[in-house]
């Protein structure tokens, strides 16, 4: 059975691709969690709401502060 990810607000989570801002900005901090997980980019500043289960496929590394 997989292992559901701990998210936290505050966390900043480190995708498997990138921003179409820049090339190197995979890093997003938590803002909000529910079904839905409200992320900024840390680069741009970009506010998306993504489901949780769209999400959780696409993080690479929780950082947790």
């Amino acid at each position: 059975m997989p292992e559901i990810p701990r998210i936290l607000v505050g966390d900043i989570l480190e995708m498997k691709k990138s921003h179409p801002c820049s090339p190197k900005s995979t890093r997003f901090r938590v803002l909000r969690i529910g079904s839905d997980i409200r992320i900024v980019c840390e680069c741009c500043g970009r506010d998306l709401t993504i489901p949780r289960v769209k999400l959780e496929k696409s993080i690479c590394r929780i950082i947790h502060p």
